[in-house]
């Protein structure tokens, strides 16, 4: 009829017009969110209060070595994605891996994840500004892994471990050596020769950090690294327990092959590829000892090549 024409929201057509929907948010409901976090990273979870819990015990345990008492190194931080990656696969001791909260994630980021849990590293997950300021600014890329601080052993502590097992001890100690990688490539070798032990100067010396653990290829989970105050006390210290003191120098008077002592209680001492051994490190030492070179290319070796020469060496003897 005429009147109805005037009914309000009548079709006056059979033509569709724009209809009133979702929006995609129903399709958008139904698609997956990826896989299930680890309960560490769900925010109100048992295990993410336990891991936060854990990580703030490490971080007090962290101010307390920062200052200066003990035999522990303070902590520091691997950041970015590969670099934390190659670190837990090289096993290096972790305390807490940080993940970027809303992070945009990779096979490299998963990977650090699975690694981290496998191992029982708290997950933690941490705000931008959080994240920025614990790395100092550098470019995380939204992981980062808290390396807890290293225990130092005594350097007594490494002869009387050898003694006590009925072995005559083969120790390495470093002079003024800064790179960690040598560091690493030194206990390596250690292990590898059935030495007992490295040691290393307080001050102006590198240090077990992530870099000489992961040069280490895990070896330094068993081999100690002791941190002598005083490097020319220590070796003195060693004398008097009755270890003889070998210097490696290029100017040595003795060559390798014609050293004696290396079968008994030694301590092989090795200088930086810069300077040497320092001069009162040097005159502490029994023999200086030099490695014949007869390629003549090279006028010296590095720290973690010289030592690897003579522990050799020396194992052959043993054996």
């Amino acid at each position: 009829m005429a009147g109805n024409s005037q009914r309000r929201n009548r079709r006056t057509t059979s033509k569709k017009g724009a209809q009133v929907g979702s929006g995609g948010q129903r399709r958008r409901a139904l698609e997956g969110k990826g896989p299930t976090p680890p309960a560490e990273m769900r925010k109100g979870h048992p295990k993410q209060r336990a891991a936060q819990a854990k990580a703030k015990r490490a971080a007090v345990a962290q101010r307390r070595a920062s200052g200066g008492r003990g035999g522990k190194s303070a902590s520091e931080m691997v950041v970015g994605r590969n670099p934390v990656v190659e670190a837990l696969r090289a096993e290096i001791p972790g305390s807490a891996l940080y993940v970027l909260q809303y992070i945009d994630s990779d096979d490299r980021v998963r990977e650090a994840i699975k690694l981290a849990t496998e191992r029982g590293i708290p997950l933690l997950e941490a705000p931008r500004p959080e994240l920025d300021r614990m790395t100092g600014g550098l470019n995380h890329q939204g992981l980062a892994l808290q390396i807890p601080p290293y225990e130092y052993a005594h350097p007594a502590d490494l002869a009387a471990a050898a003694y006590d097992r009925g072995e005559q001890p083969l120790i390495v100690a470093l002079d003024g050596v800064t790179d960690p990688r040598n560091l690493g490539a030194v206990v390596r070798s250690v292990a590898a020769f059935g030495g007992h032990g490295v040691v290393v100067p307080e001050r102006r010396a590198a240090g077990m950090t992530a870099g000489a653990w992961k040069t280490s290829a895990g070896t330094a989970a068993r081999v100690p690294v002791a941190r002598a105050t005083n490097l020319t006390r220590t070796l003195e210290a060693y004398q008097k327990d009755g270890l003889m003191v070998v210097g490696l120098a290029a100017d040595g008077d003795v060559e390798l092959t014609d050293v004696e002592v290396l079968d008994g209680p030694v301590v092989i001492v090795v200088g930086s590829e810069g300077k040497g051994l320092s001069r009162l490190v040097g005159e502490t030492c029994d023999l200086r000892v030099r490695i014949p070179m007869p390629g003549g290319a090279a006028e010296s070796l590095n720290a973690g090549v010289a030592a690897g020469v003579v522990l050799y060496e020396s194992a052959r003897r043993r054996a």
